[in-house]
This record gives C-alpha cells, structure tokens and sequence, in this order.
C-alpha cells in the first residue's frame, strides 16, 4: 500500500502525519509526504524538516519520500485538485489529511483541501481532526 500525506505545518497536519506514520508502519505501507506551496522559504525548510525528524524517529518500514510542490494559485481548491493530480499521476492507495475547524468565513474564502479530496470520492481517504 502506498500511502500520500500532504503537510502544511499546522498543529492539524503533525497530527495527520503522526497518524500516517502509524498507519504505515502497521499496515507496512509506503508512505510519500508533500508540501504544497505557492513559494518556498524557510517556512517550507522548517516543515519538511519537522516531517523528516518525524519520519527518522519512526519505524516506516520502506525510506518515505519527502517532495515539496509549487502551484501557482494558492487556495485550499487549488491545493485539493493538486493533491487528486498527484493521486492520479503515482496510483496511491490511500491519502491522510489533516483538517481543522474554520469558521464560516474562512470556509467561504478559502475552502479546504482535505474537502476537495474527500469529495472527488477519488481515492479512500483518512482526515484527522
């Protein structure tokens, strides 16, 4: 099984990770994780690394791939048709996001990227609160 996680360095993301991690090391499951990103910077640096220090502490049982993408518009639909873009293009199994609460507001203006992909009913899909 491969599995895809995409990572934004929010509190919502380690936990998806963290889950990721678990589930590919009980289920031995290869385990790819993507950063999107409109630019890169240190930011992005700094949550790659995060996601390897993470990866290193852990058991994965295959060598995880870590791959940072850069769309040109930037918003969570955009990031969703991304990620169904990359599902589609290497055959994954399975896909863990995380998801956080937004308002109303922020929901109307931006969506969600785990939305978008969990709707396309595209590929089986874990979301973590």
């Amino acid at each position: 099984m491969q599995i895809l996680i995409p990572i934004d360095g929010t509190d919502a993301s380690q936990r998806a990770l963290d889950f990721a991690i678990d589930m590919a090391v009980g289920m031995g499951a290869t385990l790819h994780v993507v950063h999107f990103t409109n630019n890169e910077t240190d930011a992005t640096d700094a949550i790659m690394d995060d996601a390897r220090e993470r990866l290193v502490a852990s058991d994965v049982p295959d060598e995880p791939e870590l791959t940072t993408i850069t769309v040109d518009v930037w918003n969570a639909d955009r990031v969703g048709e991304e990620i169904l873009a990359t599902v589609a293009k290497h055959g994954y199994d399975h896909v863990v996001m995380g998801h956080h609460e937004d308002g109303p507001v922020e929901r109307a203006v931006f969506g969600s990227a785990a939305e978008t992909v969990l709707r396309a009913e595209a590929v089986p899909m874990t979301v973590v609160p």
